[in-house]
């Protein structure tokens, strides 16, 4: 993980005379020293442009801000996402610290040069996690769906045929099978032609 994407939240006038005498403070100037390549944006234009070549992303804002900015960004590519928690947004975030926030991770200005690479390590790693707990629960609520529409038909057909629930499966099993569909397609289309019929009644 070398190119990181820094989002900078817009400075006030005595931010901007402060951060100049504290430079080596910012995201930007420690994150270089340590050898990382940054790529700087502080509006989001900027930001959705430079999001392909970069490998985390790292915001500069206030929390409230890390949850709408890092929601947007995210959908665009899947890469860690951490804040950068300095005393300027440490002092903004303090109403949202119940919120729940995105982040995989948290970097600060006096974190040395091994302890940000293990925060960058560990928070690709949640990252990966995250995605993969993601991924696992769209396939349960998929399959939990899949069950919902195979359980009406099968109770469409006890109704109509005057079968039990097992031979209602066997029903819809070997109707799958004779028209090469999944299962769940042949209950659908059942559970929509009953609706379309009882509509009509």
């Amino acid at each position: 993980m070398r190119s990181l994407l820094v989002v900078d939240h817009p400075m006030t006038e005595s931010e901007l005379q402060s951060e100049q005498l504290s430079k080596k403070l910012t995201p930007k100037y420690i994150l270089e020293a340590y050898g990382y390549q940054v790529i700087r944006a502080n509006d989001e234009k900027k930001a959705e442009l430079q999001m392909s070549s970069a490998d985390a992303l790292i915001l500069h804002l206030p929390l409230d801000a890390v949850k709408a900015w890092g929601t947007k960004l995210l959908k665009q590519k899947t890469i860690p996402l951490l804040w950068w928690c300095s005393a300027s947004t440490a002092s903004l975030s303090l109403a949202f610290c119940e919120d729940d926030v995105p982040v995989d991770g948290i970097l600060t200005p006096s974190m040395g040069e091994q302890e940000l690479h293990w925060a960058l390590h560990f928070g690709s790693k949640q990252c990966f996690e995250r995605q993969q707990w993601l991924n696992e629960r769209k396939q349960l609520e998929g399959r939990l769906e899949e069950r919902k529409w195979i359980d009406m038909a099968k109770g469409i057909l006890c109704k109509i045929k005057n079968i039990s629930e097992a031979e209602a499966y066997d029903v819809l099993r070997k109707q799958a099978m004779n028209e090469r569909k999944r299962m769940v397609d042949v209950a659908t289309s059942i559970v929509k032609v009953y609706q379309i019929l009882q509509d009509q009644k």
